[in-house]
């Protein structure tokens, strides 16, 4: 008798472990991503009705139980507008090498489900042969996303081929529904001036170009040299989206703490191994949120002030760390 009472007392329990593992991941992890891109979104939307609102990777949260058979989250998907997605056909595992059919479908699932609510999608995918690349830029466009093949991971240059930007045309982009290709030109230090970074990018036809608030320098682009970057070779209008990372605390950002090298505060966590000086964190504390919203010297203030059309929310799905 004792023994069928220890069996299902132990059978009780296994089940309640496995609805709290369940629920973990949804209701908590990516249920405070969710949260917290939302809270990005009203609070840059009421400084600037027009801004833009992008997070990248992360795809899951576009579904309400996160698994893609469960109905749009409605609220999420009301409060972006659009996603990126990284490694899509190209990078997943290696760069310049396929991403396996098997995740090209899983993520192209919940990527339909943005689209279908009217989202633009932008995907990044790795690969250097131009073999690659244009298979790359048409599978893209074959499934209604615009995308950009990057041939580094660095993100640091304006590659070479194509030779011109994919569906290249003149025409003003005031919205991201008009826009046929992206440039994501990241990492500036491969220019010896903010003036020949800036010449480079005019020197192009992208319909959109997604770059850093700051300069290699650290220093941050004003709002005159980003109405520069706004404008095409043909004379057209680009809109210009400024990356920020949400979900990692990078030392070498404008609010990083001295301190902080010798003691961390409590919303830190261990610090990237693939990205160096790069710090996860506990996105849902206060502390940090401060940081990226809310207030006149908060990151997402600053991009708006500096006349960016909107933001890149990168990291997003830093609830992959929390749930494993």
């Amino acid at each position: 008798m004792r023994s069928l009472f220890l069996l299902l007392v132990t059978f009780f329990l296994s089940c309640n472990k496995e609805d709290d593992d369940q629920a973990i991941p949804d209701t908590e992890y990516k249920q405070r991503m969710r949260e917290l891109v939302i809270s990005i979104s009203r609070y840059a939307k009421s400084v600037n009705p027009g801004f833009l609102i992008i997070p990248q990777n992360g795809i899951e949260l576009v579904s309400s139980n996160a698994e893609g058979s469960g109905p749009p989250h409605t609220a999420y998907l009301a409060a972006i507008d659009a996603n990126g997605q990284e490694d899509l056909l190209y990078g997943y595992d290696n760069d310049n090498q396929a991403t396996s059919a098997d995740r090209a479908s899983y993520l192209t699932g919940y990527l339909n489900i943005a689209k279908d609510a009217g989202k633009k999608i932008l995907v990044t995918d790795y690969c250097s042969t131009p073999s690659k690349m244009d298979q790359s830029y048409h599978e893209n466009n074959r499934s209604g996303f615009i995308s950009f093949a990057a041939d580094q991971r660095e993100l640091s240059n304006i590659p070479a081929y194509p030779g011109s930007p994919y569906n290249e045309n003149n025409t003003n982009i005031n919205s991201l529904a008009e826009a046929k290709n992206f440039l994501y030109l990241l990492n500036t230090e491969n220019f010896a001036s903010r003036s020949l970074f800036i010449k480079a990018v005019q020197a192009t036809n992208y319909d959109v170009l997604i770059t850093d608030l700051f300069f290699t320098d650290g220093t941050s682009f004003s709002a005159s040299e980003i109405s520069e970057l706004k404008r095409k070779k043909n004379g057209g209008r680009r809109l210009v989206i400024s990356y920020i990372s949400i979900g990692e605390a990078e030392n070498y950002r404008y609010y990083w703490n001295a301190d902080w090298n010798n003691n961390k505060p409590a919303w830190m966590d261990m610090e990237n191994p693939d990205w160096p000086g790069n710090f996860k964190v506990k996105y849902w504390e206060p502390e940090w949120q401060q940081i990226i919203f809310g207030n006149n010297i908060s990151y997402i203030k600053r991009i708006s002030d500096a006349g960016f059309d909107g933001a890149y929310l990168d990291i997003i799905d830093a609830f992959e760390f929390y749930e494993k």
